[in-house]
């Protein structure tokens, strides 16, 4: 087959190359920055079971690399103003595990490894500036004047897709109030934080505002919820790190801190994944923004690349339009779950409020209370539509 186009070098460009390079097909990636960008923070922790067997399809023992180097925890944990309302310890899983846990930058490293032993051809530097396609094709233009040329490209540029914005391709959706602070920590040698995940409503150490903490190789992130009107140079800083992060994870981590950002909730989904031609295929942030909450961003968006190599790899425009239609699909009923859960991480009517206090006060009595306060933050997992195919 004639060479396909994967614009962006992140977890999800590297996944579509590296399932084209699995059929046969000929593949160039274009990445915007050098081939030495540095990518700090975790962004993407978690690579759930679903997507290691979708990497495994792409190159066999791929997931067991993964998953070797990758944290996964046992135990879940969350709390309501200092208070245990639920905790369960799972057993080790007889088979794959349900997710592995590894900053991005290093899911990144092993995908980019694959990809070079598949033979997949790199071009750094290369930031896409114009874009045309006919029934036959589709043609890149760099800022800098080259070309390239291919049967299809897949788009997995990001956010500020500049394949996206060339083929006028709007995003539709909200974004949510107030704001989220980010942080990686790296582990104390020695002592090390218990590995399990915590969430704890309404932390009485950072002045009731909820927290999560979650493990991966070589620490640990703490995502810290913010309320609508606090100023981010209060919270969002390296400096402000510093000060509330004791009040929620203890003293001895300040010189530990990796890397601090901020997000709000966009939920927005593309309103087409492909172009009239059907030659362009969107996938990942290029399609769709989620919150980080139920990891669903990543996951996704691997799960985009993978059904667009099937998607070129038939190599007709029905199986194209299939591509979109489905995966379209899972976007938007990711985005209504996201949606879901932020309705109950930022609760702005005074009923969703209440429900939360009166579950964390029956917990001890009401075991499926602790559950409900457990589960709610990470938005409804099942009831995908059918023809999405998967939980993504």
């Amino acid at each position: 087959m004639s060479l396909v186009v994967v614009v962006g070098a992140g977890p999800v460009g590297l996944s579509a190359a590296l399932a084209l390079r699995g059929h046969g097909i000929p593949v160039v990636v274009l990445e915007a920055d050098p081939e030495d960008r540095e990518r700090p923070g975790s962004r993407a922790l978690f690579v759930h079971r679903e997507t290691l067997g979708l990497l495994d399809a792409m190159l066999p023992g791929l997931a067991a690399e993964i998953t070797s180097y990758g944290r996964t925890w046992h135990t879940r944990r969350t709390l309501y103003r200092g208070r245990e309302v639920y905790a369960r310890t799972f057993p080790p899983p007889s088979g794959p595990p349900p997710f592995t846990s590894l900053r991005q930058t290093d899911t990144e490293r092993f995908l980019r490894a694959a990809c070079e032993g598949a033979g997949v051809e790199f071009v750094w530097g290369a930031r896409v500036a114009g874009l045309s396609t006919s029934e036959t094709e589709v043609r890149l233009t760099g800022e800098d004047g080259r070309v390239w040329t291919g049967a299809y490209a897949v788009a997995a540029d990001g956010a500020r897709s500049a394949v996206r914005r060339e083929l006028g391709i709007p995003m539709e959706g909200t974004h949510g109030e107030g704001f989220h602070v980010v942080v990686d920590v790296a582990d104390v040698p020695g002592a090390e934080l218990p590995l399990e995940r915590v969430f704890h409503y309404e932390h009485p150490g950072v002045g009731g505002r909820s927290v999560m903490r979650v493990p991966f190789t070589g620490g640990f992130q703490v995502d810290l919820q913010c309320r609508d009107d606090d100023a981010q140079e209060e919270y969002g800083t390296e400096e402000a790190v510093r000060r509330w992060l004791p009040g929620v994870v203890g003293d001895g981590y300040g010189e530990r801190i990796m890397w601090v950002s901020t997000y709000r909730f966009l939920r927005k989904v593309a309103a087409s994944f492909t172009d009239p031609h059907g030659r362009v295929l969107l996938a990942g942030e290029a399609a769709h923004l989620f919150p980080p909450f139920g990891a669903r961003g990543m996951n996704s968006g691997i799960a985009d690349a993978a059904a667009a190599a099937e998607a070129i790899a038939a190599g007709t425009g029905e199986a194209v339009a299939r591509f979109a239609e489905v995966r379209r699909a899972a976007g938007l009923f990711n985005s209504a779950a996201a949606g879901t859960a932020l309705d109950h991480l930022r609760p702005h009517r005074r009923t969703v409020r209440v429900r939360q206090r009166a579950a964390a006060a029956l917990a001890p009595v009401l075991p499926w209370c602790g559950s409900w306060l457990e589960h709610a933050p990470y938005g409804p997992r099942n009831g995908a539509p059918a023809v999405a195919g998967r939980k993504y």
